[in-house]
């Protein structure tokens, strides 16, 4: 005996046309063009780049622009792969069970839920657009792509080791970084606006009479190449950023408490450094006092480019620069707050 809910679904899926399931296996219409501006173009602007600055400089920016895409590509393919499964093999129903159905509690539900997935931001992008395209709120969607690459086990057993002998270092970027997630997905409940959300149009769910695991291929597929390519050009303009800055300019700001905060903010958004690696990072700015080191971990696996890029084409420029700026905001008061009290 089938359940209401579950009728409800093969009654939804049946009376979707054919046609939706195009734009997942589909290539562009211009599709020779576009493979020949991505074999070429690249090449190109090295050649000019290497002409107009120094070889070592030349060499850093492309050590540095594949470090980063090389450490974030194992966790952007768990997290697609997850993205696909969840769309391909678990039913709508489960999240409607698992979540409170007040969306004021879902948020911080989903944002303590985040300690699951042992991945950092890239993954967590295709994931929290997976969980939308399956009627999770939107808010409990974003609490969760912020809070899973901030409070995974993974990450935080990292700051243990980063910071030996300093579990309050550990136990402030936990709070921080939840109740960054959590104040954001309260806000978007209070202010979010429906026009501001694009997410990209996909396959959603399983569809009646046909294969999982081909859903899941197509999904998978859709959802790797559409966030890799985000990928590259948030990791080259980390890259960018490392070889014009000259590292004189930290000390300059770490001698302020306040300017070194704002400093080690926003230096975490323009590395792009993934969420398993940050705190080793944090930990060698001995220059810089213990909250700017804590805003640094918790400003950056919320607010890099990478991630700015992903969100961008993934739910749209509006929704990306929108949400990336207020989540800056609340992620660095967060961490004076927490981290005043605790460190």
């Amino acid at each position: 005996m089938q359940t209401t809910e579950e009728l409800a679904e093969e009654t939804a899926a049946a009376g979707r046309p054919e046609a939706e399931e195009a734009p997942a296996g589909e290539l562009p219409r211009f599709w020779p063009l576009l493979l020949v501006a991505a074999a070429v173009l690249p090449g190109t602007a090295l050649v000019l780049l290497g002409q107009s600055i120094s070889k070592p400089a030349l060499q850093a920016w492309q050590t540095v622009c594949l470090s980063v895409t090389v450490q974030a590509l194992p966790f952007l393919l768990l997290g697609t792969a997850l993205s696909g499964a969840i769309n391909a093999f678990v039913p709508a129903r489960v999240f409607h069970r698992v979540l409170p159905r007040r969306p004021v509690l879902a948020v911080p539900v989903a944002g303590a839920a985040g300690v699951v997935l042992p991945g950092c931001e890239c993954a967590s992008v295709p994931v929290a657009n997976s969980l939308i395209g399956r009627g999770v709120t939107p808010a409990a969607a974003f609490a969760f792509l912020l809070s899973a690459p901030a409070i995974n086990p993974v990450v935080l057993t990292a700051t243990a080791i980063a910071f030996p002998g300093r579990p309050a270092m550990v136990l402030a970027r936990l709070l921080a970084s939840l109740a960054t997630a959590t104040v954001m997905g309260w806000l978007w409940l209070w202010l979010g606006r429906a026009e501001w959300l694009k997410p990209a149009v996909r396959h959603t769910g399983h569809h009646a009479g046909h294969s999982r695991w081909s859903e899941f291929r197509r999904a998978f597929q859709h959802d790797f190449l559409h966030a890799g390519g985000f990928l590259v050009i948030g990791a080259m303009a980390a890259a960018t950023f490392n070889v014009a800055v000259p590292p004189s300019v930290l000390d300059t700001f770490s001698s302020s408490p306040w300017l070194s905060v704002l400093f080690l903010a926003a230096l975490a958004i323009l590395l792009a450094v993934c969420s398993e690696a940050d705190a080793f990072v944090a930990s060698s700015l001995t220059g810089f006092s213990p909250l700017a080191r804590l805003t640094f971990m918790v400003v950056g696996p919320m607010v890099d480019l990478k991630l700015i890029a992903l969100q961008a084409g993934t739910f749209g420029r509006a929704f990306a620069v929108r949400f990336s700026a207020a989540t800056t905001a609340v992620a660095i008061l967060c961490s004076a707050l927490i981290g005043g009290i605790l460190l």
